[in-house]
Parts: C-alpha cells; structure tokens; sequence
C-alpha cells in the first residue's frame, strides 16, 4: 500500500511537470511568433483592399514601421478583400480615422504586410472598426508600374523616331537633312582647319603670337584707361569721382528741372506759345494767310504774282530799267544838254 501511493506521487509529478513544459512551450511559442501580445491585450480592425497581392493570414501588421499585430482573417466582400487584423491594444491611439493602409512586403522579395500609417489628430478606430485603405508610394507595385510606363513611352518614342517625327526622326530619316547635316560639319571642319592654319583674324590671333601680343597690349592699355578713370583724371574719370562736376550737373539739372516748370506753367514766351491756346491761334491764323499769300503769289494774283509768273512784265520792267540806265549815262555825260538853267530878271 505505501509503494502504490508512492508511485502515484511521483506519476503526478511527472504529470504536472509536463503541464507546466507545455504551457512555457507554448507561452515561448507564441511570444515569438508575434508581437502583438495576449489574445486579451488585443482588439480586431478592418480594412478592405481590391488586391492583396498575395497577403497570407499571419502576416504581419505595422504601424510606422514597427510590427504591432498580425493578420487573423481574409474574406471576400464583393470584389474585394476584407482583411481582418489583430492589433495590440496600446497603438489604438495611433490608429485612427486618418490613417491609411496600404499593403507593404517584409523585404524586396518576402511575404506581403500591412502598413498603417501613425496619426494621432484623428478618433480612434473602434474594434471591428475599417480602416482607410490606399496605395503605398515607393513599393514594389508602384516600382513595376512605373517601370512598364517607361518602357511604353520609350517604345513610342523609338516609334515616333521611326517614322520620322521631330528633329531626331528627321535626322534619321530624311536623307535631304542627313546631307545638309553632313555639308555644315564638313564646312565646320574646313573653318577649323583654316583656324588651325592661320587663316583669317581667328587664326592668326591663336597662330601669330605678335597679334596675340597685339590684343594684350590693347587689353593693357584698357586696364590703363579704366585705372586713370578710377583714378578721377581726365573728364570722365572727374565725372565718376569729382564731387564737383557731380553738383554742377546736379545743378544744370536743378535748373532745367525749374526751366521746364515754368514752361508747363505758361510762364514767358515759350510757356505762353505751349499753354495759351489764344497765342497759338494767333499764330496758326498768321500761317494760314502766309499760306493764303504764298499761294497767291503761285497763282500769279497781284503785281507780285504777276511779276512772278507774266513774262511780258517782266521783260517790258527790264526794258524800262535799261531805257532808264542809259538815260542816266547820257546824262552824265552831258548834263548841259539836258540841265538848262535860264534866269532872267526883268
């Protein structure tokens, strides 16, 4: 009877040892299974995506990067896929109605995750609450759409080069351009050659070392004038730098400045001619009857006009002062003859 109890006890030992290694087994198990901790200190959300690119249950859920719970179901809503994650229940506060999931991967080629992103302005999503979804920039997704855009549009563009579109598809396929290309490099080429000869002003400045002495003699000089310049001699350099000169112009502009005030107030006779309107009618009236005048007078009006355009008159006036001259010569010569003086007294 006492053996009988004794091996009873130590069964029990046995036993409960072995309860006890199996529940550290499963605790460790399930510690390093996942981060989201006891099935108590987690909460369930949702969201829905139109693909999940190969999401398996298990995968991981990260908020900001860090693993905060696991995925725990997949189910087909529709057309779409409703993705039910548990997550531990002190990130509830980074979980809000501003977040956005996305599906992420663990690395470039490993099992798909969720991405959630960290916002705390919004209201904490309720268990069995959705999370938004959307579309995570910078994945492997994005990369390959990204990559199949270039190669169309590298792909249109050899087309459009093809059949002969734009600068490039002309050079390409237009012989006429082709040639005319051909001509300009060879005519480029030819210059080259002469410069490198020494052909031209180019040429023999980078061949003749007097004209390359020549040019820096002139740049020496240029430096010289631009240091006397600043040096304040000459007229120009008295302009930059004197004071003097300086107050002179500022004062002739001072003055020109008063000029033109007094003109714009009609003062003097070159005010008066640009603001009395009755002085310029004045003058306008005396240009038109000088124009009258004119134009009499190149119609032959009057004796002026008559003098202008009448021949007759002119030559019978001629006339007249010959007949006259020579009448003033005869006189000359014998005045007796035609100044007679009598006196007489009775």
């Amino acid at each position: 009877m006492p053996r009988t109890r004794s091996l009873a006890w130590a069964e029990l030992k046995i036993g409960l040892v072995s309860i006890f290694a199996l529940v550290m087994a499963s605790l460790l198990i399930f510690l390093l299974s996942g981060s989201g901790g006891f099935f108590w200190q987690r909460y369930s959300i949702k969201t829905v995506f139109s693909n999940i690119a190969g999401l398996k249950e298990g995968a991981p859920v990260r908020v900001a990067g860090v693993e905060v719970g696991s995925v725990n179901g997949l189910n087909f809503i529709g057309d779409h896929v409703e993705v039910v994650m548990a997550v531990n229940k002190e990130h509830r506060q980074r979980i809000t109605t501003t977040s956005v999931a996305s599906l992420g991967s663990v690395s470039l080629l490993g099992e798909a995750a969720v991405d959630i992103t960290a916002s705390s302005g919004g209201t904490p999503i309720p268990e069995w609450g959705y999370v938004r979804s959307g579309r995570a920039t910078g994945t492997i997704g994005d990369v390959a759409n990204q990559a199949s855009t270039a190669i169309e549009d590298t792909t249109a563009l050899i087309n459009d080069l093809r059949s002969g579109r734009g600068t490039m598809g002309r050079l390409l396929t237009d012989e006429q351009l082709y040639n005319e290309l051909t001509a300009l490099m060879i005519s480029v080429q030819g210059v080259t050659d002469g410069i490198s000869k020494g052909h031209g002003t180019l040429g023999r400045l980078i061949n003749d070392p007097a004209a390359a002495k020549s040019l820096e003699a002139s740049l020496d000089n240029l430096q010289a004038v631009t240091a006397r310049i600043r040096a304040g001699e000459g007229s120009l350099g008295k302009l930059l730098n004197d004071d003097t000169m300086h107050r002179t112009l500022t004062s002739t502009t001072s003055n020109l400045d008063s000029i033109t005030g007094r003109i714009s107030r009609g003062e003097g006779t070159a005010g008066k001619l640009i603001s009395d309107a009755e002085l310029y009618n004045r003058l306008n009236s005396l240009s038109d009857r000088i124009d009258k005048v004119v134009a009499g007078l190149q119609q032959g009006d009057g004796t002026a006009g008559q003098l202008l355009r009448d021949r007759q008159l002119y030559e019978n006036m001629n006339g007249t002062m010959v007949d006259l001259r020579s009448l003033i010569n005869e006189i000359k010569k014998d005045p007796k003859k035609y100044l007679n003086v009598k006196v007489s007294l009775f």
